[in-house]
């Protein structure tokens, strides 16, 4: 892989002994996690030959230092840090038939949905994507969260849930699993999207007033929208993206196309570090501390920036309660195949 791939990226060669107690990290446990990347055409793309390698590998710590490179990640400002957030697989109750309370619906992609590939027009578009719908001769944007509240899309709906802000926050998590009322469980994930900019309802209610900036999190939002039910719809539409998604074999997968692994997968800024790409990070605050060889295995509305990452912590109320409040200062390098340039 050449550094050309990262047009926007800021690397600077360093070495294993440079990166945070990477003498604690599991090498056999991160081994296999690079391996199940590899099943991905992107992860073969980066790393090519290395992907058949380590298969066989009998040492994993020699493996990785003998044919990686570490090269860490700056912002502009080399001096500062960047941020590592969590995510984790929610779990809503629903029923395939819409009754009360089940009356919110979770939708496939809508039928009149377009999605305009600008890449095929415009080479420096290529991941760009422009959606709206066709009124007359003419596409125009598509409806936003509180029109697709007002009026029933046409769309196929997976099975219907009993909360809309529990709807409302899978939607950020970007997969989940429902239990429905019969005893069964569907998996559902990220299929497509409104074309609306993710917004922030955290930022939204921080700047209302509602939470203290060093208060916010996936649990205090979630209490001021209980405490608040007169106001719920206020906060969820300040949030104009919607999220659309498909019903799924499995738990939780990612961008990539793999089932993601608790505190090994991480979504990134694809802008500024390609999919499928093996990374070290390191990050701490007050409740957790991470020195690990992960994967960037998915993407998400709010990852922007290349020294920034989303971790996945897996499925049940800890993963839930770790990643609700997570947000540590974050210090990212990208291992790539010795003599990349």
């Amino acid at each position: 892989m050449s550094f050309s791939n990262m047009p926007d990226t800021n690397l600077y060669k360093s070495n294993f002994n440079e990166l945070p107690n990477w003498s604690q990290e599991d090498y056999a446990n991160a081994l296999e996690s690079f391996v199940r990347s590899c099943k991905t055409a992107k992860t073969q793309e980066i790393y090519t030959n290395l992907c058949i390698r380590a298969i066989d590998a009998i040492d994993a710590k020699e493996f990785l230092t003998s044919y990686f490179t570490p090269y860490k990640i700056a912002l502009p400002n080399s001096s500062q840090d960047g941020l590592l957030t969590g995510y984790y697989e929610p779990e809503l109750r629903g029923s395939l038939t819409k009754k009360e309370p089940y009356i919110y619906p979770v939708y496939k992609t809508p039928k009149d949905l377009v999605v305009v590939d600008l890449g095929e027009q415009y080479p420096e578009l290529k991941s760009y994507r422009l959606r709206g719908k066709i009124v007359g001769n003419r596409l125009v944007p598509f409806h936003d969260r509180e029109d697709a509240v007002k009026n029933e899309l046409d769309a196929e709906v997976i099975c219907y849930t009993d909360s809309k802000i529990d709807l409302f926050f899978l939607e950020v998590q970007g997969s989940g699993r429902v239990s429905l009322d019969d005893g069964s469980v569907i998996f559902v994930g990220y299929e497509n999207q409104n074309g609306y900019k993710y917004a922030s309802i955290g930022k939204y209610l921080v700047n209302m007033g509602e939470i203290a900036l060093e208060d916010i999190s996936l649990q205090s939002i979630k209490a001021w929208l209980e405490q608040n039910p007169s106001r719920i719809d206020e906060v969820l539409n300040y949030n104009k993206s919607m999220v659309f998604f498909r019903q799924k074999e499995h738990a939780a997968s990612g961008s990539l196309g793999v089932v993601l692994t608790p505190k090994r997968s991480i979504a990134v800024d694809r802008r500024y570090i390609p999919l499928g790409s093996m990374l070290y990070l390191s990050a701490q605050d007050e409740a957790v501390s991470f020195n690990r060889v992960v994967m960037a295995e998915d993407t998400g509305g709010a990852i922007k920036g290349s020294v920034r990452a989303d971790i996945f912590m897996g499925y049940g109320e800890e993963a839930k309660e770790v990643a609700g409040r997570l947000k540590a200062p974050l210090k990212l390098w990208i291992l790539l195949p010795k003599g990349s340039s």
